[in-house]
């Protein structure tokens, strides 16, 4: 799918390899600009709730940073959209977020095989033109087949179930054949639900 020709930018608040080809595959050309912010020092008892304010608080932080940067937001002639998004895995009503130990991972990991885990992803997009901004959540429910200790162990040792909520990456190679359904959309679990974010994008205009 090639490029389309949009009257607005887009910037992807989001160092998410995942979300960057969604996005790409959703035919859209954009920038990349991230925050850091103390995800844990947000906190939401509903998985609902939490999502959306984190993509809150990270569309907030990108605002400053740009704002803190020498170009001017509001020169441009064409109108800026910032999509943020953020994800969480919710396993036997308790919300999990990024493991921070390999311990933690391991245990994570362990509880999914053979069992089901639901994702809660948001999507915000703000117009950085006239200050709207328009945002929703999807979710999705991911069955999974016995995951054997040694596939586990392969995960955690490359390092890469750090970087994702509840420390499960769908696409991954070494899981992947584990999966045994997905109840929603597949790009929800993956960290941008494709059709979520097309409706916003044009709301937000």
């Amino acid at each position: 799918m090639g490029t389309r020709n949009l009257p607005f930018k887009i910037i992807l608040g989001s160092s998410s390899k995942a979300r960057k080809e969604i996005l790409a595959e959703m035919g859209y050309e954009f920038t990349v600009v991230t925050a850091d912010i103390d995800e844990k020092g947000i906190r939401r008892k509903k998985p609902e709730d939490l999502v959306i304010a984190l993509a809150e608080a990270k569309a907030d932080a990108i605002i400053q940073k740009l704002l803190a940067g020498e170009n001017s937001l509001k020169e441009d002639t064409l109108a800026t959209l910032l999509i943020t998004a953020d994800t969480v895995v919710v396993y036997q009503g308790t919300i999990r977020e990024k493991p921070t130990s390999k311990e933690q991972a391991r245990e994570y990991i362990k509880g999914y095989s053979g069992g089901n885990a639901a994702v809660v992803g948001s999507v915000l997009i703000t117009n950085l033109k006239t200050g709207k901004r328009c945002g929703g959540w999807e979710s999705a429910e991911v069955y999974f087949l016995e995951i054997p200790d040694e596939i586990i162990d392969a995960v955690i040792d490359e390092g890469v179930t750090f970087n994702v909520a509840g420390g499960l990456m769908l696409e991954h190679p070494l899981t992947l054949p584990f999966v045994d359904a997905v109840v929603g959309s597949t790009d929800t679990v993956m960290g941008l639900p494709k059709a979520l974010t097309e409706k916003l994008l044009l709301e937000a205009l």
